[in-house]
């Protein structure tokens, strides 16, 4: 691997982080800067939406306040570069909360994240993100689908 390669992953990684840490803080605007303005995201395996980065975004705004807490962990990344553009397999842990009577009720979704990336002026972007559920423990949704390769 040369240096440019790690230097690529390197901010290919932060680039997910980034993404995970905006949308628990909540912070749209640098949510919307960890993609293209050409954006597609799919959410719509998890329960969300599908669509441009614009709707998705009105979406997320609408529907995060719902939340108590969120936690978004990404891991275990598997990058594909090829030159401008890359791949990325990445996991995804997310404890949330949802008010229940006085207290929060916690649940997990977990699964992955199946994202193309390009390199843009400004750095690496999400050109396109789909979200592919794995496990939930959601009361409306427990389920636990075999891992997919």
């Amino acid at each position: 691997m040369n240096l440019q390669e790690l230097s690529d992953r390197l901010e290919i990684d932060d680039l997910l982080t980034r993404y995970a840490n905006a949308l628990d803080d909540r912070d749209w605007e640098r949510w919307a800067a960890c993609f293209t303005a050409d954006a597609r995201i799919d959410y719509t395996a998890a329960g969300g939406i599908q669509g441009s980065l614009p709707e998705v975004r009105a979406w997320l705004e609408q529907v995060m306040p719902g939340f108590k807490m969120t936690q978004h962990l990404v891991t275990n990344k598997e990058i594909r570069l090829d030159g401008d553009t890359a791949t990325c397999r990445s996991c995804l842990f997310n404890p949330m909360g949802v008010a229940d009577g006085d207290g929060m009720r916690v649940f997990l979704e977990c699964g992955t994240y199946r994202d193309r990336l390009v390199r843009t002026a400004a750095g690496w972007r999400i050109a396109e993100r789909v979200e592919q559920p794995t496990f939930s423990t959601r009361r409306d949704r427990l389920m636990l689908r075999p891992f997919e390769v």
